[in-house]
């Protein structure tokens, strides 16, 4: 009632695979009855359709509302001839085992046999053909049915429809973000809405058997119960039980309600249903309460312990009633708010004895269901039991990659169950392994710290010492602390490589400025030297990720081994997290120093699903290609993505910090000074009271520039001075050449032009024999400021030409720009009044506006185009067609697209590779065929002067 428009979206979607619905609403909104209608649409006539629910009792049993949907399909597939690898199902659908391919021998990796599974399920559902499979409450799901999901929707199998309800208010990041990056020729996204009068109206006298309710009582209704139409049915539903209609056609009246003196809470609602039935039948709903989750009836007859007939009398008394619903010999609630209401009414005493035997039902059936019994026996008060099983549902969890339900689980008993001290270190130490691997920050330290005060063994003690020193950290939390415990970690973790080598990375990362280069590298060599000492080799790969970002930091050119190194263990073990993990790290540290290329490619490296199994580390990585993306001057889509990741990175500051500068940046082309400077000021917070890693010669060069821009010599200066008094103490890196321009303008601007001179010089000397490719540009563009600070207009715009030479081989074309029309200023302003000054300044000035317009940085194309208008030189045209003005041009990502569908790449290969969709690489494709005007992919080769970025990428 009140849904014809959204069943109608459905029916589309579902009848025109391949597609993905989302339904979207509130509790009791309606999703569970759409689909319903779903079913029984006359569209859906001959079309298989399976219905599978995420529990809300997390249970560490992968792919549980997968495997529910699919065991029942067995007639169809009889039939079917599914491909030799869904014999990987066995296992998971035993139900199915004798209609399925034989069983593969089983793989060594587990994260391999997790792909060949994924890989199983699709094959399956391919020969399912036509089949809608629908999955309820996906904020409930498991990691694995993510992971899952994600693998899927990267190519939907031909017949499939995917239906998937959720409520978008509990669904995480991950889940959020899974679907947000659908293709949306193929996804349909229905968000229900609480009903308004007249709908609320209507189906109160649908529900009544009425052929109208009055205004009135439909305005009441609706106030009373919010249009949500699971309370709707509700309140009519006690209005029928208790008699206050008995005549049929009637017209219902505000004072029906009046006089019923129904309370506004569904809890109310359904209650008063629940007091109703005959005492048999409430006590078995109180006991299908206390489960939480649909389970068989036998299991609520023996928590029971009636008679068979009792209990077969009692639950067709609630299922009668609407109260509980039998799905195949499954029985539970309708809706999760009925089984909290009748949850939190029955008496403590009593919940608890309930819980108590329900955890003895579980415990005598042999099942599985470590979570489900970890929650009754915790509820039941039999907390030394509790521990326990927790701790095996929680080491479970942690196997399948459930780190979220693991931590969950570890942290409920530390701080709810009574456990003695050996078991409470030994609880510590998985729970921040656990907590560090969901990447979310949680508050455990104080668990953590607890541990450490009961004197464990020396090794244990290291790792315990690194754990929490780094959860000190992960949440922004007393850095002094957190130093000090890591620097006693590596000491007492001697006998431990991991540990060791964990705790020599995160020193490295948090050593002190003044900290040299010798003794920087020292460490590292002891890294290399402990990996081949640790047993696993995902662990490896993300240690030598931690010592390639130190080395290509620092310019140290052996990263180019250490890169080669996890290329080799990589290709010789592929499917590892932590080889994206080590792609991320060296990735971001590349582009800071300015080896854009080679960053690209170790971000595209760190694309696939397989490796980027939590949505957070994916985040991570589109995070740093944003970074790269800004470096790279590819802006088109950063205003749109960087407020993506920002939400999806909120619990992990840490991994924003690079979306801060990009953001700041961002907003300062844009013209807006006030948000860049918050950016800014955000992001020097932060990085407050450490070395600020590669991002801090970025962010000094833009608040230099800033002050600049605002014509605030003397804060420009300040700055400056201040940055290069920390640059006299400590070691330089390479990106410190991000910069030396600045330094040296602020410095020629505040009338040092001798001393602006020197800057380059020295810092080329005492960065003599690192990898630095941002030098020959830096060196320029700063000895341009120093020359024109010094009036010599004819030698600072060879410079600053020069500089924009090397920008343009480096991938910069922002910076590129910028020396441009610093080389325009230079040639007008050093040419005598009368003498045709533009002349010379134009073809740079011109060049640098062009490039402000592609990337749409328009407050430096409006200070540009002041400097043509005052030199007479006449302005570019200004598009009006097309994103930013681009015309019959290409931009830079149709550009890109073109590259690398010349080299052979597939759509879904590009899309991989620049974190976009498919159907959006089409459609840049599409666009870049039509401007060159060319009718094949491999024609674009003919077209496109240039090709070979991921060669270039590996010479660079």
């Amino acid at each position: 009632m009140g849904r014809d428009r959204d069943l109608a979206a459905v029916v589309a979607a579902a009848a025109a695979p391949p597609s993905v619905l989302i339904i979207e609403g509130e509790a009791g909104i309606g999703k569970t009855r759409l689909v319903q209608e779903l079913r029984a649409h006359p569209s859906m006539a001959g079309r298989r359709l399976v219905v599978g629910a995420c529990p809300a009792i997390k249970e560490p049993f992968p792919l549980g509302p997968v495997v529910d949907a699919l065991r029942g399909l067995r007639e169809h597939l009889e039939p079917a001839s599914p491909s030799p690898v869904a014999g990987a199902l066995r296992p998971l659908l035993p139900e199915l085992a004798d209609v399925l391919p034989p069983q593969p021998e089983p793989l060594a990796s587990a994260l391999a046999e997790r792909h060949r599974v994924f890989r199983a399920l699709v094959a399956l559902l391919a020969v399912l053909d036509p089949l809608t499979v629908v999955l309820e409450d996906l904020h409930w799901a498991d990691e694995m049915t993510i992971d899952l999901l994600r693998f899927v929707l990267g190519d939907l199998p031909p017949g499939l429809s995917l239906v998937l309800t959720m409520r978008a208010e509990e669904a995480g990041a991950d889940i959020r973000a899974l679907t947000s990056r659908l293709p949306a020729n193929r996804r349909a996204h229905v968000v229900l809405e609480p009903l308004d009068e007249t709908q609320t109206g209507d189906l109160a006298a649908s529900l009544l058997a009425s052929e109208r309710v009055t205004d009135d009582f439909a305005a009441e209704l609706r106030e009373r119960t919010g249009g949500l139409p699971f309370a709707i049915e509700e309140v009519t539903a006690l209005l029928r039980d208790r008699g206050a209609g008995s005549a049929q056609g009637r017209t219902w009246t505000r004072q029906e309600l009046d006089d019923l003196a129904v309370p506004v809470a569904v809890r109310d609602h359904v209650l008063a249903r629940a007091r109703l039935l005959p005492p048999a039948a409430r006590r078995l709903v109180d006991i299908a309460a206390v489960w939480q989750t649909p389970v068989p009836e036998t299991l609520i007859a023996e928590v029971a312990a009636e008679a068979p007939e009792v209990v077969t009398a009692g639950l067709s008394d609630a299922i009668t009633s609407g109260l509980l619903v039998d799905d195949a010999g499954t029985i539970g609630f309708r809706h999760t708010l009925a089984v909290q209401a009748v949850y939190d009414a029955i008496p403590g005493p009593h919940r608890r004895e309930l819980h108590n035997r329900a955890a003895s039902a579980l415990q005598s059936s042999g099942a599985q269901a470590t979570g489900r019994l970890a929650f009754h026996l915790h509820w039941a008060g039999r907390l030394a039991e509790w521990a326990v099983v927790a701790e095996q549902a929680a080491d479970r969890a942690s196997r399948v990659g459930q780190y979220d339900e693991a931590a969950r689980l570890l942290e409920e008993v530390l701080r709810h169950a009574p456990v003695d001290p050996a078991s409470r270190i030994r609880l510590a130490v998985k729970l921040g392994r656990a907590t560090r691997a969901t990447l979310r920050g949680s508050r455990v330290d104080d668990l953590v710290a607890a541990a450490l005060e009961l004197d464990p063994p020396r090794a244990v003690r290291g790792e315990l010492q690194f754990l929490l020193g780094a959860l000190l950290d992960d949440n922004d939390l007393d850095r002094q602390r957190s130093q000090a415990l890591i620097t006693e970690a590596a000491a007492n973790s001697v006998g431990n490589p991991e540990i060791r080598a964990r705790a020599l990375l995160a020193l490295e990362l948090r050593s002190s400025p003044e900290t040299g280069y010798a003794e920087r590298h020292r460490a590292m060599a002891e890294v290399v030297t402990l990996i081949p000492r640790i047993a696993d080799l995902d662990t490896q790969v993300s240690l030598l990720g931690g010592v390639a970002m130190h080395q290509v930091a620092w310019g140290d050119p052996d990263w180019r081994r250490t890169i080669a190194r996890i290329g080799e263990y990589s290709a010789a073990s592929p499917g590892h997290p932590g080889q994206a993990k080590a792609y991320q790290s060296a990735g971001q540290a590349a582009c800071c120093a300015g080896h854009h290329r080679v960053a690209e490619e170790l971000i595209r490296m760190a694309a696939p699903d397989h490796l980027n199994r939590d949505e957070r580390r994916t985040a991570f990585a589109r995070a740093t290609a944003a970074l790269i993306d800004y470096c790279a001057g590819r802006w088109d889509r950063l205003e749109q993505t960087v407020p993506t990741l920002l939400d999806q990175l909120s619990s992990q500051p840490w991994a924003a910090y690079k979306l801060y500068f990009v953001a700041g940046e961002l907003a300062f082309a844009q013209g807006d000074l006030d948000a860049a400077e918050q950016w800014y000021a955000t992001l020097s917070d932060k990085i407050a009271g450490s070395d600020g890693g590669d991002l801090l010669p970025m962010l000094v060069a833009s608040q230099i520039r800033l002050a600049l821009a605002r014509g605030d010599i003397a804060t420009a200066l300040a700055g400056a001075e201040r940055h290069i008094a920390r640059l006299d103490a400590e070691m330089l890196w390479p990106a410190t050449y991000r910069c030396l321009p600045w330094l040296a303008a602020a410095l020629a601007g505040g009338g040092d032009a001798a001393r602006a001179a020197t800057l380059g010089p020295r810092y080329a000397e005492r960065l003599r024999g690192r990898d630095a490719p941002l030098e020959p540009a830096a060196l320029a563009f700063a000895d341009g400021y120093a020359r024109a600070g010094a009036g010599d207009a004819a030698g600072a715009a060879a410079a600053f030409v020069a500089a924009a030479g090397h920008y343009d081989a480096l991938g910069c074309p922002f910076e590129a720009a910028q020396a441009r029309e610093a080389a325009a200023g230079s040639l007008a302003g050093g040419s005598p009044a009368g003498s045709g000054r533009g002349d010379a300044a134009e073809e740079p000035l011109r060049t640098a506006m062009a490039a402000y317009e592609r990337l749409g940085a328009s407050r430096d194309l409006a200070r540009a185009g002041r400097l043509a208008r005052q030199l007479g030189i006449s302005m570019p045209s200004r598009h009006r067609r097309g994103p930013k003005g681009y015309g019959t041009g290409l931009t830079p990502r149709e550009r890109e697209v073109a590259e690398l569908a010349a080299t052979g790449r597939t759509n879904r290969e590009i899309a991989e590779q620049l974190f976009l969709s498919a159907e959006t690489v089409k459609k840049h494709l599409q666009s870049a065929m039509r401007k060159l005007e060319v009718p094949s992919r491999a024609a674009l080769g003919r077209r496109l002067p240039s090709l070979g970025t991921e060669q270039a990428a590996v010479r660079d």
